[in-house]
């Protein structure tokens, strides 16, 4: 998700964007398309995991931390590249979450 968000900005470091497209001769836009179907499978892969529902061999606290960060790398690289540019949505998020929390 991050390749994706900032993937204009970065013109000479090797990434997942610019190698699928080497891979597989298709455009920047097919590409982009592409990787986030990828992206959307593992998210559901994740968010409909039975381990989730009924932890086995993977403690539930570990399991609940992988879920959440999955969430949170998709608050921060949905549209644009929100942690490298925090000033944004980013700072907003942190400011509701620990400036002016909605009281319990």
């Amino acid at each position: 998700m991050d390749e994706i968000a900032s993937v204009e900005k970065r013109k000479y470091i090797a990434s997942s964007v610019q190698c699928y497209i080497k891979d597989h001769g298709v455009s920047r836009q097919e590409d982009i398309e592409e990787l986030r179907e990828m992206i959307k499978s593992t998210r559901k892969d994740i968010n409909d995991n039975e381990e989730c529902l009924k932890p086995t061999q993977v403690p539930m606290p570990f399991m609940i931390v992988v879920l959440n960060l999955t969430r949170f790398m998709d608050v921060l690289y949905k549209e644009t590249d929100n942690f490298t540019h925090a000033e944004g949505i980013t700072k907003e998020y942190i400011t509701l979450l620990f400036v002016d929390p909605v009281p319990l």
